[in-house]
C-alpha cells in the first residue's frame, strides 16, 4: 500500500470511529444507578453451635447501568466478604473490585451496618469507593445498596445468587 493510501485510510478510520480509536472521555463526577448480578460461593465456614457462625465468601458477577450509560456498565465484579452471625449480630463486611473491558479498575469496601437513612430502599449497606486505576484513578464515592435474593441455585456447594442495586455518587479528582 502506498504511503498516500495509508494516510488516507488512517484518516478515514479516525473520522468514522473516533470513540474506538481515540477513546471516549468519561465524566469526572456523577450519580449512577447500577445493578451487580452476583453469584456467591462460600469458601470457609466456622460454626460454633449456640455461639455463632463466620463464613468467608467470594462473589463474582457483572454490572448493568440502569440508565444505559457507560459508567459502571458491563464491568466484571469480584468481591471477598466475611459474613458474621452471632446472637443478634448479623452483618457482612468486605471489599470489591470492578474491572472494565480496558482492564481499568474501581476498588471499594462495604459494610452492611452502614445504612443511608435517606434511601430506605437501599437498606442493605453501603460501598465506599476508595480508588481506581487507569481512567478511574482518583475516584471516590459512596454507594448505598439493596440486596435482592434470587432463586436457590441448582447443584452442590452452597452457592447463592443475588442482585445488588446501587445508587452511586462518585467523583474523579
Amino acid at each position: 500500500m502506498t504511503p498516500v493510501k495509508t494516510v488516507f485510510l488512517s484518516g478515514l478510520l479516525l473520522s468514522l470511529a473516533p470513540g474506538v480509536v481515540l477513546g471516549q472521555p468519561i465524566e469526572k463526577k456523577g450519580t449512577t444507578p447500577y445493578v451487580t448480578h452476583f453469584i456467591f460461593r462460600p469458601l470457609m465456614n466456622i460454626d460454633i453451635a449456640g455461639l455463632g457462625t463466620a463464613t468467608s465468601l467470594e462473589a463474582v458477577g457483572t454490572t448493568q447501568n440502569m440508565k444505559g450509560e457507560k459508567m459502571f456498565d458491563k464491568m466484571s465484579a469480584q468481591c471477598t466478604a466475611l459474613s458474621i452471625a452471632s446472637g443478634d449480630k448479623k452483618y457482612i463486611d468486605g471489599a470489591c473490585v470492578l474491572a472494565d473491558a480496558d482492564g481499568d479498575k474501581i476498588f471499594s469496601t462495604f459494610d452492611t451496618r452502614d445504612l443511608d437513612k435517606s434511601q430506605p430502599e437501599m437498606g442493605c449497606g453501603t460501598h465506599v469507593i476508595t480508588g481506581g486505576s487507569g481512567k478511574y484513578k482518583g475516584i471516590t464515592g459512596r454507594e448505598p445498596f439493596a440486596c435482592l435474593a434470587m432463586p436457590v441455585l441448582a447443584g452442590p456447594g452452597g452457592y447463592t445468587a443475588m442482585d445488588i442495586p446501587h445508587n452511586t455518587v462518585w467523583e474523579i479528582k
